[in-house]
């Protein structure tokens, strides 16, 4: 499985039955037409597997899978299936209050005549935030990146790839040792809002100031047109023998990507809220368990926060203060988004909670850990120090490393 997780050509898959497209809870009425599309899209073309309510793949990267005996009328067939998927897929995000859409919104293929055929011939194809540009080109991208290198070539490579390390346990042992939120710090060369933050920028070295300083586990940006980070940077981190363990900070949309970062040498990924519905995140947990990643799910309002702790299997969940669509920051949404039964449910499941932007001073911790945060993501405040290890001291007010 390609998309979410699609195997077209490899010998050794994971059975669709591991998986569930869909929960027993009836939440969507449109459930019904997604599975009857995905078979309809099956018989249309028979190399093609996908679970659809995870699917992820543009309809450029799934038209390229087409085998050239099909007929015109046949071929036509399945790119309209595969449009109507495409456009069920963001009714469900907008079900769940996801503004953030996809890809640049189309129209209907050729000849096309159905529900949706006078929906989106106004719609604006700029994206109306920061975040919903990054998304766009992500899928781009990834759709690039999976030509060149497909799941199969990922998955032989895994053979290879040193064992992950405990992530979650990471943060739990520093927050019992030290009593303070255990510290992910970023390796972070730039970002949209503020540009570049550190000239002469050694990921590998400030990685090394970081564990020295006392960090619990780092966080390494792999976007690169509006982060400047890297893969390659993620590797070398995890090559020169640095302990901490590694959070992949990407922008994912594809499970493909999950792969990649576990070739790569991560032990974590983000999933974000804002941009994948819930059935992709309970997908993409599934795959990180398998892979033995952690993940780390981003939310930014209260009902991203009900979402996702509403998803089995969440471990550790990221309120991130900074608004993505504006970029604002506001370090008092840690506490409005943990107050009440909130707070009550995710203590009753032991989650993690990691306070994310907006934090530099000892008093902004102070502030988050008495929201309830028992781990902080810190970038920024850090990274622009000349010594990013002794930043961590004067963030949290004293020498955390002992």
């Amino acid at each position: 499985m390609e998309g979410v997780m699609s195997v077209r050509t490899s010998s050794s898959r994971i059975p669709l039955d591991s998986f569930r497209c869909f929960d027993s809870r009836p939440r969507f009425p449109i459930a019904r037409s997604f599975i009857s599309i995905s078979m309809d899209l099956q018989r249309l073309n028979p190399f093609s597997v996908s679970c659809v309510g995870a699917q992820q793949s543009n309809s450029k990267d799934a038209s390229a899978t087409l085998s050239p005996t099909i007929s015109d009328p046949e071929g036509n067939a399945l790119k309209i299936k595969e449009w109507e998927v495409g456009r069920l897929q963001d009714e469900v995000a907008a079900s769940q209050g996801i503004r953030i859409r996809r890809r640049p919104p189309t129209g209907p293929p050729l000849h096309y005549v159905g529900p949706f055929e006078f929906r989106i011939q106004n719609e604006d194809n700029t994206p109306r935030n920061i975040l919903e540009e990054i998304i766009w080109h992500k899928d781009v991208e990834i759709s690039q990146l999976k030509e060149r290198r497909p799941l199969h070539v990922l998955k032989k490579a895994l053979d290879n790839t040193p064992p992950t390390r405990d992530f979650v346990g990471a943060l739990r042992a520093s927050y019992e040792k030290t009593r303070l939120p255990g510290l992910i710090a970023e390796v972070k060369k730039a970002s949209p809002s503020r540009g570049v933050l550190r000239e002469g920028f050694d990921a590998v070295e400030i990685a090394r100031a970081y564990e020295k300083g006392g960090a619990a586990c780092l966080s390494v940006l792999t976007d690169e047109k509006y982060f400047q980070g890297s893969f390659e940077n993620l590797e070398a981190i995890r090559n020169a023998g640095i302990k901490c363990p590694l959070l992949c900070k990407e922008f994912v949309v594809d499970a493909w990507q999950i792969y990649y970062a576990r070739v790569k040498g991560a032990d974590a990924v983000l999933l974000i809220a804002s941009v994948l519905p819930d059935l992709d995140i309970g997908y993409m947990i599934k795959i990180c368990k398998i892979l033995g990643l952690a993940t780390l799910v981003e939310v930014h309002d209260e009902r991203e926060m009900d979402r996702v702790l509403g998803i089995e299997g969440i471990e550790l969940i990221g309120i991130n203060n900074r608004d993505l669509e504006t970029f604002n920051v506001d370090i008092s949404n840690t506490r409005k988004l943990l107050e009440g039964r909130r707070g009550q449910l995710i203590r009753e499941k032991e989650i993690i909670v990691v306070g994310e932007s907006g934090l530099f001073t000892p008093a902004d911790i102070a502030y988050v850990q008495e929201a309830g945060v028992k781990a902080v993501l810190v970038g920024e405040s850090l990274i622009k120090q000349s010594d990013p290890g002794k930043g961590i001291a004067n963030l949290f007010g004293k020498d955390i490393s002992q």
